[in-house]
């Protein structure tokens, strides 16, 4: 997959896009996006995914408190697992969101982007306030020259799968249905920065991991993750949240890895979350707290154990 900015895309081949934020990169979305990949081998189009960036809420609701299910490196990481052709970034602006639906699929579907054949969601709106859907892009096919295909919503468990529905899941810290519903495990990416050194004092060492300040946080408690390492996958532990057995709280995201001893500070760190262990709690001392966190040790080492009877 080649990714760009749109103002470097400078191949004219004809192609068959898909347009969206695509925040989290879910179920639906992948539907879309393996329905381009189909219609990519039998009608000899390049596959493109075209998609906005900093989200449009951040911009047309001046939010920047937004959480963001992936951020634009996690989004072009998982989309690179799809073998697009290439992944195209617009970026959003206020100028760029009062474009019309007309001069949005004439100026930067057709023109730049040669688009002959375009695969949309059953709610797709585009446009200046978002006016337009189906019908009338639909209409500029017949202009354009241009097929269009609509893909239905995405049910699981009878529920539409939306980015909406997995941001709250993981605010509830639901992780293990968000998971359901993503297709794959929540991702956290973050450097690795000097915490104040208490989980090796209790016997757990930890990684304080720095998050993009956009990026959604679970609810506070405890969580059995892992990460792939070297081509290899640590499992572990961690804890988000204020940390209220300690005078000096403060919020953080501290990873422990089981059987794990390199060095990950100053690095780049990616880790999968899989289910929430516990709540937060706050302990009379901190011999309370190193009691408690064997036993959710041991939680993990029930799941891991399970997770090796069916693979």
């Amino acid at each position: 997959m080649t990714s760009l900015n749109i103002k470097d895309y400078l191949n004219n081949l004809p192609s068959v896009i898909t347009v969206g934020t695509f925040d989290g990169i879910h179920l639906g979305h992948q539907k879309l996006i393996n329905t381009v990949l189909n219609i990519s081998k039998t009608e000899n189009l390049k596959s493109v995914v075209l998609t906005f960036n900093p989200h449009p809420k951040i911009v047309l609701n001046n939010n920047p408190q937004i959480s963001l299910l992936t951020t634009q490196q996690e989004k072009i990481k998982i989309l690179n697992s799809f073998n697009i052709d290439y992944l195209i970034t617009q970026e959003f602006t206020k100028s760029f969101s009062r474009l019309s639906p007309l001069e949005f699929v004439r100026d930067i579907l057709v023109n730049k982007l040669n688009a002959k054949h375009i695969v949309i969601g059953y709610d797709h709106h585009f446009g200046r306030n978002r006016d337009a859907n189906s019908n009338q892009l639909l209409e500029f096919s017949k202009s354009f020259d241009f097929d269009v295909t609509e893909v239905e919503a995405l049910n699981k468990n009878k529920i539409s799968v939306s980015s909406t529905k997995i941001r709250n899941l993981i605010f509830e810290g639901n992780i293990m249905d968000a998971n359901r519903y993503l297709g794959y495990d929540f991702i956290l990416t973050g450097n690795v920065v000097k915490g104040l050194g208490r989980g090796k004092k209790l016997g757990f060492p930890t990684a304080n991991i720095n998050i993009d300040s956009k990026k959604i946080k679970p609810s506070d408690g405890v969580y059995f993750i892992y990460s792939v390492i070297n081509k290899k996958t640590c499992y572990g532990m961690m804890n988000i949240g204020k940390n209220p057995t300690f005078i000096d709280k403060g919020y953080s995201m501290e990873v422990h890895l089981f059987d794990f001893n390199e060095d990950l500070y100053g690095k780049e760190f990616t880790i999968r979350m899989v289910k929430k262990i516990r709540d937060e709690m706050k302990f009379d001392s901190p011999n309370d707290l190193s009691f408690q966190l064997k036993i959710d040790k041991k939680k993990c080492f029930q799941i891991i154990n399970s997770l090796k009877k069916t693979t």
